[in-house]
Order: C-alpha cells, then sequence, then structure tokens
C-alpha cells in the first residue's frame, strides 16, 4: 500500500508501511547504511506526519517481514490478541500516542492491552514521541518477574553483576564476583561472558557460582552467557544451570545467523523449567538485544533497524523471560554512531518492550571507538533510571576486559539508587542487610572489620591457584 502527505508545496510518497517506519525513524548510521533513513531532515519530518495518519490496525496487515517468508512475522501475526487489541484498535499511530501520554492510561491499562500490541505498532508510535514521551509512557510500566529473587517492582533497581575474565580464569571471575557483592550487585544475576563456549569450561563457572551461591545463600541466580546449545548440553550433563541465555534479533534469517530457531528455544526452556531450580518463580530464560544485529547478519529485509529490534521483542515475549537486555551501544558506531544515537536509542529500546511486556533492561554502554563518552553514558543512565528500568550492568571499573567495551559500573548503582530512592530486589536486599554489606538506608557499611571476615570467608571458598 503506497502512503503520501504534502509538506511544504511538496509531495512525499513512501511505497509500503516499511518504508514509511525506516523514512519515520529518528536518524542513526545503521539506518544510513542500510538506505533505509530519510534522505533529508524534511523528508524524516513528512513521514512523521504521514506514520501519525496511518491505523493502527495497518500493522497487521502490512508486517515489517512478510508472513510466508519469516517464522518471526508468523509468531507475531499467530499470538495476536484481538481482545487486548481491541481498547486501541479504532486509533490512528498519532492517536495512540495521545492515547499512551493520557492521564488516564495507567500502567494497568498498558499491562491489559500488551498482548494486543505488535511490534511495528510499538516501533511506529515510538518514532513520533519524544524523548520525555518515551520515559513517561515507560515509567507507568511495572513488568515483574521471578526465579530466586523478585525482580521489577516499584521502587527498585537490580543489577546485573558482570565479572568477565579474558582467559576465563575462576579466581578472577570470583574475586569479581566478591568486588560487586560488596557493592550490592547482583540481584538481577550473576553472569559471566565466557570466553570460551566450551560445554566443559562453561560446567567450571556454573559450578563455581552455584557454589558461592550456596555457601553465602545468596537469594539471587547465576547464568553463564553461552550458546544456548552449550547451556543445553551442561543441563543434559547435571550442571547447576539457573538461566538459559541466548541472543536474539528480529528476523528468522537473522536468528538463523545465531544457530537458533523458535523451537530450539521451545526446547531449551521446557529442559531449563524440568530443573524446577527456581524458589519464588519460574521465568528461566534470559535475553540479549541490540539495534543493528538483522543489519551486520545481512537480514534485515529493507527494514530499519529500531523496528527489527522492536520484532525482536515478540521472540523474547514467547518465552516468558525473567531478563531482557538491549545492550544498546555495544555492536559499534557503525550503527549507533554517538552519544546522541545511543542515548535515543536505549529509551526506544526500554519504551518498546515494557509496552510488549517485557523486564527491560539495558547495557548503557560504548565501544570505544564511538563519538560518546561517560558524560553520555551518565544521562543514558539516569534517563532509564526515571523511565523505571528494570536492571543495569555492574562491571568492575566500567571496563569490561574480555569484552573490550565501556559499561557502568558497580559504584554507578549507588548513585541511581540514591538519587532516586530506589533499593534493590527485596529479598536480595534483605540478604545483603543481614550479611553487613549495605544498611537499611543503602549505604556501605561503616565497620570494616565486618567486611574483612566477609572478605575472608569468600576467599576460602575459591580454587587454589594451580602449582
Amino acid at each position: 500500500m503506497k502512503y503520501g502527505i504534502k509538506s511544504s508545496g511538496l509531495h512525499y510518497t513512501f511505497p509500503s508501511l516499511r518504508v514509511l517506519l525506516g523514512r519515520a525513524s529518528p536518524l542513526r548510521s545503521g539506518d544510513q547504511l542500510a538506505g533505509t533513513a530519510a534522505r533529508s531532515a524534511e523528508e524524516r519530518v513528512a513521514a512523521q506526519m504521514c506514520l501519525a495518519e496511518v491505523p493502527l490496525a495497518a500493522c497487521l496487515e502490512e508486517p515489517a517481514v512478510p508472513y510466508d517468508a519469516d517464522e518471526v512475522t508468523r509468531l507475531i501475526l499467530d499470538t495476536h490478541d484481538r481482545t487486548a487489541f481491541a481498547p486501541v484498535a479504532g486509533l490512528t499511530v498519532g492517536g495512540f500516542r495521545d492515547w499512551l501520554l493520557d492521564y488516564a492510561t495507567d500502567g494497568a491499562l498498558l499491562t491489559r492491552v500488551a498482548r494486543g500490541l505488535t511490534p511495528e505498532m510499538v516501533a511506529a508510535v515510538s518514532k513520533l514521541m519524544s524523548n520525555q514521551d518515551l520515559i513517561l509512557v515507560a515509567a507507568k510500566i511495572r513488568v515483574v518477574t521471578r526465579f530466586r529473587n523478585t525482580l521489577g517492582l516499584p521502587g527498585r533497581l537490580s543489577v546485573r553483576l558482570q565479572p568477565n575474565h579474558p582467559t576465563d580464569d575462576p579466581q578472577g571471575i570470583a574475586a569479581s564476583i566478591l568486588e560487586g557483592l560488596l557493592y550490592g550487585c547482583g540481584d538481577a544475576v550473576i553472569g559471566i561472558n565466557p570466553a570460551s563456549d566450551n560445554p566443559a569450561a562453561c560446567a567450571q563457572l556454573l559450578r563455581l557460582m552455584d557454589r558461592l551461591r550456596t555457601e553465602f545463600a545468596m537469594p539471587t541466580q547465576s547464568c553463564v552467557l553461552a550458546h544456548v546449545t552449550t547451556t543445553m548440553q551442561c543441563m543434559a550433563r547435571g550442571e547447576p544451570v539457573d538461566l538459559v541465555f541466548q541472543s536474539i534479533a528480529g528476523t528468522e534469517a537473522a536468528n538463523q545467523s545465531f544457530g537458533i530457531n523458535l523451537a530450539l528455544l521451545r526446547e531449551a526452556r521446557e529442559m531449563a523449567l524440568a530443573l524446577r531450580r527456581g524458589t519464588v518463580g519460574d521465568n528461566v530464560m534470559y535475553f540479549e538485544t541490540g539495534q543493528g544485529s538483522c543489519l551486520s547478519a545481512a537480514a534485515h529485509h529493507g527494514c530499519d533497524q529500531q523496528t527489527l529490534e522492536a520484532r525482536a521483542y515478540a521472540v523474547a515475549r514467547e518465552f516468558s523471560p525473567l531478563l531482557v537486555n538491549t545492550v544498546v551501544g555495544f555492536i559499534g558506531p557503525e550503527y549507533l554512531y554517538d552519544g546522541k544515537q545511543i542515548i535515543r536509542a536505549g529509551l526506544e529500546d526500554h519504551f518498546c518492550g515494557k509496552l510488549l511486556g517485557l523486564p527491560m533492561g539495558c547495557d548503557v554502554c560504548a565501544t570505544s571507538h564511538a563519538e560518546a563518552d561517560q558524560d553520555d553514558l551518565d544521562n543514558l543512565l539516569t534517563l532509564l533510571g526515571v523511565a523505571g528500568c528494570n536492571f543495569i550492568m555492574g562491571v568492575p571499573g566500567a571496563d569490561d576486559i574480555m569484552l573490550n567495551y565501556q559499561s557502568t559500573s558497580f559504584h554507578d548503582s549507588h548513585y541511581l539508587r540514591q538519587v532516586l530512592g530506589l533499593q534493590p530486589a527485596p529479598e536480595f536486599a534483605q540478604w545483603l542487610a543481614s550479611m553487613g554489606i549495605l544498611d537499611s538506608q543503602n549505604r556501605l557499611p561503616t565497620r570494616p572489620a565486618r567486611m574483612e571476615q566477609l572478605t575472608q570467608r569468600f576467599l576460602e571458598q575459591l580454587p587454589l591457584p594451580a602449582a
């Protein structure tokens, strides 16, 4: 279907909704690389004006990727809940924006309509919204998930403790875990990106984390972020797997480039559920995404990267995950060129994921060759905190020495929790208090002797260095 609009004496036409969505997107380098971006600021504004008049239901009739060519599209349309869609079914994309911003549209109502929304719908409306619009709507929504603790509650901010090591050295990893715990991090997950995807190496890391968690009775979960098939091998061998991790994307072809499909993810989830390792819930999946992943795999079907990112959230939603993490600046400046683009993308991802009913976190990060600095990351961190982000990352010194990128440090959680009056997950907060790590006001302890005792006890659990 063609779309068009007259603006400033000019007539702009767009041959399809897919093209219109790309032209309406805020500027980013990945869309320029793919040829989906507006060719001028004037064309972008015209596309946004045109998109505002498109019926929301058109997204059901014109998916970004054809139904017959893509299992993600089939998942989106085959699971669409028409009853949940009914309250907004008669709106245009612009009318949907107004509805989202209305005082009467609260978190409970947004939760009820979530299953009626498709990725193309939420991507479309995000292109019409300012940064403050994205923050306001996302802040209305709380998505609560559970495994060994409860994540996403109002007034809470969780942290993924990321103790990566370039050689998977158990002592180096354990030392980073200790440092993170002493800052009150780790309630979202203690998650290691392994340097090796070898099942034996991953099993060693799984056993290390499980031993530490059990010894200190930590109410949290662990994860080795290996490929899903590696984790499945570990589960089959009886290793202590809490969460199953996988990077996902918004098209079937991009997921194939990751070596996965929907059937494989379903099988992995069933294996994890059968272990029954959760104590307060059974959300067993952990997904990571990022704008540009489809384009980097030459699997974008001529779509803009933000719409495809939203489609990845439909994949995630199918598997009731504990955590979904947009690793917003990790792929590099080819896709998000500078701090402005990274900030915008982080807010878009969080907004779209929350509207679709997902427990969204964000790796507030950048590569060293992006036109971004610490101030940009601090700004995005603060904006996401205001928007109600479920979790952020905790990386030693904010510099991941294995993945070679800049993220958020352990102490960044103290900044955000203090300035916004937030606490860790309730079960984890109680554990931190019982261990003398944080007091009732989320402050570091004033009793160093207690810390020395805890550190010594922790070190006793570490593997001895090789002779």
